[in-house]
């Protein structure tokens, strides 16, 4: 038989796919380039402007909130910059709550630096959300103004002219018009300069958009204030504010009373008295109908917000748990045994 060889060649990749291969490689290669250069842009800073902006960081804010928050205030370039590099040097956890001064010229990664240090500014004074007046009058004292200073700041008296208290009636006080920031100070800053900031910001949160849900409420401008009051110091989650507005608006619409313990301990310590439930004053919502006649504190934006726009739910009770949590219930039973699972070191004070 004749003898046939067969030559087996390899087929070796055809042009083309070399090619597709090599320029796939030269892509990604390309990416990698362009998004480091577009990294390294983001964290320059962002103008060479060396005007500070004050920010404060909230606590419990996480990377990407406090990224978008210094973004917002364009204050960095670029939040993913922002986060990655966060995220690069394992400064997460590090990040630090408080009231900073940062400036555009500072760049990501200085701030990162100060953020993660704890470095807050010092030149500032804060009113905090949930203070009563008496204790606003005594942080501002604490802050080095003096008491004769701060007593006339706190007369409404002078600021008669600012949209804030075109909604106070007569003979009220300041209480719950304080919007609560920080301000900054100088050794010449009287203290009736930060009251008059603090008013009109709160002139620039009350809408005509806001005073509108107010009113679809069937709530004056002042009621709302009142309102976000207790909201602001009976829960501390803020998205769970607009549920527990619900409730308590459900309860004055049907004639119950709020029941709410912080307004019934103001009306206490209004009088003089140690904090209770038990003491009988206009504030003491477990024993009168009806909201009480002023704020009990300052408030925050969430909380006015809440007031304005209650949760479409049809809860009826609520209990603040040891966990920080909120827990609703449409029922007494159900509100009881949320007190007995959920709350035993608060509901016991």
């Amino acid at each position: 038989m004749p003898k046939y060889s067969i030559n087996l060649r390899k087929r070796s990749p055809s042009r083309r796919l070399i090619l597709l291969v090599a320029a796939l490689i030269i892509l990604i290669l390309a990416g990698i380039v362009m998004a480091r250069h577009a990294y390294d842009q983001g964290l320059k800073p962002v103008s060479d402007s060396q005007q500070s902006q004050v920010v404060t960081i909230e606590s419990g804010s996480n990377t990407a909130q406090i990224a978008k928050l210094l973004a917002s205030k364009r204050l960095i370039r670029s939040a993913w910059a922002f986060e990655l590099y966060v995220h690069s040097k394992e400064l997460g956890a590090k990040l630090q709550a408080g009231t900073y001064s940062f400036s555009p010229s500072e760049g990501t990664v200085s701030i990162i630096k100060t953020l993660s240090s704890g470095r807050v500014t010092t030149n500032l004074v804060t009113i905090l959300p949930g203070r009563r007046l008496d204790q606003v009058r005594s942080d501002l004292i604490n802050d080095g103004f003096s008491p004769a200073s701060v007593d006339k700041a706190l007369d409404p008296a002078q600021y008669a002219n600012l949209p804030a208290l075109a909604y106070k009636p007569a003979g009220a006080s300041l209480e719950g018009l304080l919007y609560p920031d920080s301000f900054q100070r100088t050794a010449d800053t009287d203290a009736s300069v930060i009251i008059r900031e603090s008013l009109v910001e709160m002139g620039t949160k009350l809408t005509p958009d806001l005073q509108a849900a107010f009113a679809a409420e069937n709530l004056t401008t002042y009621q709302g204030l009142v309102l976000a009051s207790i909201i602001e110091n009976e829960v501390s989650r803020p998205t769970d504010r607009a549920q527990a507005a619900q409730v308590f608006m459900k309860r004055d619409r049907t004639g119950m009373m709020l029941g709410s313990d912080v307004t019934a301990f103001y009306g206490a310590i209004l009088a003089g008295k140690a904090p209770s439930v038990t003491y009988d004053s206009p504030y003491n919502t477990r024993l009168h109908t009806g909201f009480p006649p002023t704020p009990i504190s300052s408030v925050s934006d969430s909380s006015l917000q809440a007031a304005a726009h209650p949760a479409a739910t049809d809860w009826l009770y609520f209990v603040a748990g040891d966990d920080g949590n909120t827990y609703f219930s449409t029922n007494l039973d159900d509100h009881n045994a949320n007190v007995a699972k959920y709350c035993h070191k608060l509901c016991s004070q």
